[in-house]
């Protein structure tokens, strides 16, 4: 089983831990955007800003900027990635 396992997608379980992979590959693209792409009125950015901001929002009141750094998207991507590995194996 890796990171981003989409093999199992004959379960409600597995589609739904699919999704949730979807979303922290969401997260992982707007950190590696938001290094190079400096235009928020891109259209990629603006999508992937409106399906990830909802995510990323409450967690930046919650984590402290380390200096300059947002460490926000590795937190969401670790979170996502455990609760995708427990609905996958809820039996769901």
């Amino acid at each position: 089983m890796s990171l981003f396992d989409f093999s199992e997608l004959n379960t409600l379980g597995g589609i739904l831990a699919a999704l949730i992979q979807l979303l922290a590959l969401a997260i992982f693209f707007r950190a590696m955007l938001s290094w190079f792409v400096r235009d928020p009125y891109n259209p990629i950015v603006q999508v992937l800003d409106a399906i990830t901001e909802p995510i990323l929002q409450p967690l930046r009141k919650i984590i402290p900027r380390m200096g300059m750094i947002d460490i926000t998207p590795l937190v969401a991507i670790i979170l996502l990635s455990v609760i995708a590995g427990l609905v996958r194996n809820s039996g769901i």
